[in-house]
């Protein structure tokens, strides 16, 4: 006889299939609220018990009471942070997934998942230029991402003729990503930081940073960034990469955000030079419309990277022993047992084709490029620099950081969007971040009325 728990339930199902469903239709999502000085003491008191609960009485909880008190992430009114939103396909097909209680860890346990995370991987190293053979796999997020290739490259540096005199360093921009200095802590590294022209980094400010150091003192490895998360943007690809390669050093691009310009043939000239990379990272969980959590890996020489992440243990051996033909992901990121989470992308890739995903990028381009026009246009606003990609940053003549603050909050009150302020060059100003397709002018028109 089955466990109770084990055993399928149609009414449990049917209750979770029609809230999928319906949550599926809104249109558009809303915004909903997020759990600043929210308090859930009472709502969650005694719901997990000895005893079974009401499948219907839990839902309701979640759905009423829990559900309404996050900030939907995917609805177009959303821009702040770096917003995401999925299709449909790829939320979809995430069901199919954990219903199937698919996992990627191996070849021998989940050669099918893999292949198919592998196509799209494929995909993703031929828009960047990578040289055939490159691959890696799907992680977390791109702390995950960013901390397994910098490892990679320390065990590359250590190994250089010359080895290392010291504590092992890294070249980066004050404008990288706050997860490559926690890298950098995590792996024993320190920051070799290079001033910004414009705040990108250049090839030039390398050079001139590296000019003088003996082979020895050379960092191990260069980070540049494609999109910046506060303002979008993009480094001297092709400048830092010559030096790189000039020097000898591991070249990784942080392209979490800015690599889904990789599809657009408009805007894919931006990351020139990202074809040079020994390691890239970009999230689809991002701009890539797939869902959270989703963050794509890519090596150019894989095996470099194989050596240093396989996990050996008797238990793993078999893993190891299943012939030529065979991709681990636990051999190429800092995990072992892991979630196939690379199948919804696969599958909205397949689904929609890569045109869809050109056009809905270029789209929101369009979108942030017009917003600045609209900026522009406003005698009480000044547009503080030219979007890169789709992150517009604006002051409100006259605002103090309180009064972005007190207008963030008035707009998620009424609904009208969730944004938040930031920091640009010791000012606090307004953030625009555009990621969804639906994310139109009247709603931006909306949010900027909202300042006079």
């Amino acid at each position: 006889m089955h466990d109770p728990m084990f055993a399928f339930d149609t009414k449990l199902a049917d209750l979770v299939f029609d809230y999928c469903r319906e949550r599926l239709s809104l249109d558009p999502v809303p915004l909903d609220f997020g759990g600043a000085g929210a308090r859930f003491d009472e709502v969650l008191a005694g719901l997990i018990a000895e005893g079974r609960k009401d499948p219907a009485a839990v839902l309701r909880v979640f759905t009423e009471q829990l559900a309404t008190s996050v900030v939907s992430v995917d609805s177009p009114r959303f821009l702040a942070f770096i917003p995401a939103a999925p299709t449909k396909a790829a939320l979809l097909f995430d069901m199919v997934v954990s219903c199937s209680s698919l996992q990627g860890t191996s070849w021998l346990e989940a050669a099918g998942a893999i292949a198919a995370e592998n196509q799209a991987l494929g995909v993703l190293a031929e828009l960047a230029g990578l040289p055939p053979g490159a691959g890696g796999c799907f992680v977390s997020g791109g702390t995950a991402g960013n901390l397994s290739a910098l490892l990679v490259a320390r065990e590359q540096g250590r190994a250089r003729p010359a080895g290392v005199a010291g504590t092992p360093r890294v070249a980066c921009s004050d404008e990288a990503h706050s997860s490559i200095g926690k890298a950098l802590l995590v792996l024993g590294l320190e920051p070799l930081v290079v001033p910004t022209s414009g705040h990108r980094l250049t090839g030039d400010a390398l050079g001139s940073a590296l000019a003088g150091l003996s082979p020895s003192e050379l960092p191990v490895a260069v980070v540049a960034t494609a999109g910046t998360t506060n303002a979008g943007f993009v480094d001297d690809l092709a400048g830092v990469a010559a030096v790189a390669r000039a020097e000898g050093l591991w070249f990784h691009v942080d392209a979490a955000y800015g690599g889904a310009a990789l599809f657009s043939p408009s805007e894919r000239a931006r990351l020139s030079g990202i074809e040079h990379a020994d390691s890239f990272i970009v999230d689809p969980h991002k701009w890539l419309f797939a869902p959270f959590d989703c963050a794509a890996l890519l090596y150019a020489d894989p095996p470099a990277a194989r050596a240093v992440h396989t996990q050996s243990a008797a238990y793993l051996d078999p893993i190891h022993a299943v012939g030529e033909v065979q991709w681990n992901p636990s051999d190429y990121a800092i995990h072992l047992t892991r979630r196939a989470r690379g199948l919804p992308f696969w599958f909205s890739l397949a689904v929609n084709g890569t045109a869809a995903y050109a056009d809905a990028i270029d789209e929101v381009v369009a979108t942030a490029r017009a917003a600045a026009r609209l900026v522009d246009a406003a005698p009480h606003l000044e547009l503080v620099c030219e979007p890169d990609l789709s992150i517009v940053l604006f002051r409100r003549l006259g605002w103090e950081r309180r009064d972005y603050e007190a207008w963030a909050a008035r707009l998620l009150a009424a609904q009208v969007a969730f944004v938040l302020p930031t920091t640009f060059e010791g000012e606090s100003v307004a953030r625009l971040v555009f990621l969804h397709p639906d994310t139109g002018l009247d709603i931006v028109n909306e949010i900027l009325d909202s300042t006079a």
